[in-house]
């Protein structure tokens, strides 16, 4: 394995991004006390559209400005109420992140979407998504990049002693790459994209941002080598949809960091350890632990690193649980983490 640095310490546990509610501030609470080696900016969807994934990214989008129209997010002739609200919500939760974390010392994180998943989300004025035009497609990527850029270095100026971490969320990469984005009829697919042109938009982003970067997909095939080659510092992924170890051992022999999903809350066969205290809670953690060592066994690499190069997560965003259950899902990862790195010890 190649020697190398990660940019986390060693037994922390992260979120994935959204959380349930519509209280930024309880939010940000929630996030620094259970979630203190790495914290990240709350999203909060359930306040309504501009407060979503995709609303946020669109509108960090640099002269092409974006609107709600038939309940889409679509390319915009200039900038309007719809916009406003998407950086009303933002600029909101960068004020209460310097209220209660402008002494904050450690990593923290924020997530934005990717290119390739606005690009197969947005709509163009004419009709369809950008991604059926290669030309609205570079366009959204270089404007992200710049929006990105900007957005760093905001975030930096309001925390100044925090070391920042990019998330760049490509729930759609792979789809975009296997040409499975269906066309605005829905009876065709949009013609797949070729890897050297996803692989120079993902760069792109990541080389203007300004700071470490890993990639969050969610998806059994994800891109690992695609993602690596991008520049990119770590992999965000969902341990329980993993099919192909080899590929991942592939990057993290590279030296990548991995970000990984440990705690299913889609199962309902979870709620029961995941929502309850005391035994359930410590249940659960150990159940982590478990399937983490499992994990870096079958992969055969040094157990002395693991604590440092892996951070445990949810597998995916937290936004549609009761609010007690999605803490008790951060307090479990958060456990399994330190224990982890106290095992090593």
């Amino acid at each position: 394995m190649i020697e190398a640095s990660w940019p986390w310490p060693a037994g922390a546990a992260t979120g994935i991004g959204s959380l349930p509610g519509t209280d930024i501030a309880e939010a940000m609470r929630v996030v620094l006390g259970e979630l203190p080696d790495l914290p990240h900016l709350p999203e909060l969807p359930s306040r309504g559209p501009g407060a979503d994934l995709i609303g946020r990214g669109a509108a960090l989008l640099t002269a092409l400005p974006v609107e709600l129209y038939a309940a889409r997010w679509q390319i915009a002739p200039r900038p309007g109420g719809d916009l406003r609200r998407a950086l009303g919500y933002l600029e909101r939760d960068l004020d209460t992140a310097t209220d209660q974390a402008s002494e904050f010392s450690g990593p923290f994180k924020i997530q934005v979407a990717g290119p390739w998943t606005l690009a197969s989300v947005l709509n163009l004025p004419t009709g369809g998504v950008a991604l059926r035009d290669p030309g609205a497609a570079r366009d959204i990527a270089a404007s992200l990049a710049d929006g990105v850029r900007a957005h760093v270095a905001e975030v930096r100026a309001r925390l100044p002693k925090a070391s920042i971490l990019l998330q760049i969320d490509e729930p759609a990469l792979p789809a975009v790459l296997a040409g499975r984005i269906p066309t605005e009829s829905g009876l065709g697919r949009l013609r797949a994209v070729e890897q050297v042109a996803a692989r120079a938009a993902l760069a792109s982003v990541i080389d203007q941002a300004g700071a470490p970067a890993v990639v969050h997909c969610c998806a059994a095939d994800a891109p690992f080598e695609l993602i690596r080659e991008a520049g990119a510092a770590g992999v965000s992924v969902d341990l329980g949809l993993l099919v192909d170890y080899d590929v991942v051992g592939q990057i993290l022999d590279a030296g990548m960091g991995l970000i990984a999903g440990v705690v299913d809350t889609r199962k309902p066969a979870a709620s029961g350890p995941m929502g309850s205290p005391g035994l359930g809670g410590e249940a659960a953690t150990g159940a982590v632990v478990d399937g983490v060592l499992r994990f870096w066994h079958t992969l055969g690499f040094d157990r002395s690193v693991l604590s440092s190069q892996v951070v445990l997560s949810p597998a995916c965003g937290l936004g549609g649980l009761a609010p007690e259950r999605a803490r008790a899902v951060l307090a479990i990862c958060r456990d399994a983490a330190r224990r982890l790195a106290e095992d090593e010890g």
